[in-house]
């Protein structure tokens, strides 16, 4: 039985931070040495947990690459966050073993769970069981998962597919904007999904600024991911000010 040392994890980092910060990696742009030095640059200014994958990763071989490369170098745990089954790699500590729930093909709901289940056994794996959510369309969460992205201004659909995932035993729910988005979930969505759901609620997309993350912080997110944003040069100095801003808004 895998024990659950990165949910427990989260939760006591929880406890001292309020709200948390995960960055996400894309093992298909980044590179390795860029990727091991990002890594250990932002455990250092208070990042829980980096997040390898993306709805676009296909490379199997370099993403368990690029996760043992990261591994070696740093402390916090390495989720795995796949767009399909060939985001399960070994090595990593937990995996978001999610249910893109609004998606209109049956593959991105079970079928593709199914087929990485075994894996995620094999390599010792903790699965965060997630409903991954896609807000919004246009980007490429949306069309690559086929899903029936919900209205940015229809924060109780939201709220619905929330509660279904909770009464489903899903521990975790993920609103997603999605890579690059112009524009990030709404506070209001975020306190909506909130009044409902009472497991981990983590937010990402079109999160580039303090403004935003302390918007949606003081709306009810657990944790926050931020990727596109240090992709295109953001600096980690300036997600350290947004690190510090975000555990402050609570």
């Amino acid at each position: 039985m895998i024990e659950n040392k990165v949910e427990l994890f989260l939760k006591s980092e929880q406890k001292k931070k309020s709200v948390l910060l995960f960055v996400l990696i894309d093992s298909e742009v980044s590179k390795l040495e860029s990727s091991q030095k990002l890594a250990q640059d932002v455990e250092k200014i208070g990042v829980s947990a980096i997040l390898i994958g993306g709805s676009s990763a296909t490379d199997q071989i370099e993403m368990a690459h690029v996760v043992k490369g990261i591994k070696k170098g740093i402390k916090i745990p390495i989720i795995l966050f796949p767009g399909n089954v060939t985001g399960v790699v070994p090595d990593a500590d937990a995996i978001l073993f999610s249910s893109l729930m609004n998606s209109e093909n049956p593959y991105f709901i079970t079928q593709a769970q199914a087929l990485g289940a075994p894996n995620v056994l094999k390599f010792g794996l903790e699965p965060l069981p997630t409903a991954y959510l896609v807000i919004g369309d246009g980007t490429s969460a949306w069309f690559v998962g086929s899903a029936r992205g919900i209205p940015f201004e229809k924060p109780k659909i939201a709220a619905a597919y929330a509660l279904a995932a909770q009464f489903l035993g899903m521990r975790f729910v993920y609103l997603e904007a999605g890579s690059g988005a112009k524009s990030s979930v709404s506070p209001e969505m975020v306190k909506t999904v909130r009044k409902v759901f009472n497991g981990f609620l983590i937010v990402g997309g079109g999160i580039r600024d303090i403004k935003t993350a302390t918007k949606l912080a003081k709306a009810g997110a657990d944790a926050l991911v931020i990727g596109t944003f240090l992709e295109k040069g953001g600096s980690v100095k300036k997600l350290a000010e947004i690190a510090k801003a975000i555990q402050r808004s609570k």
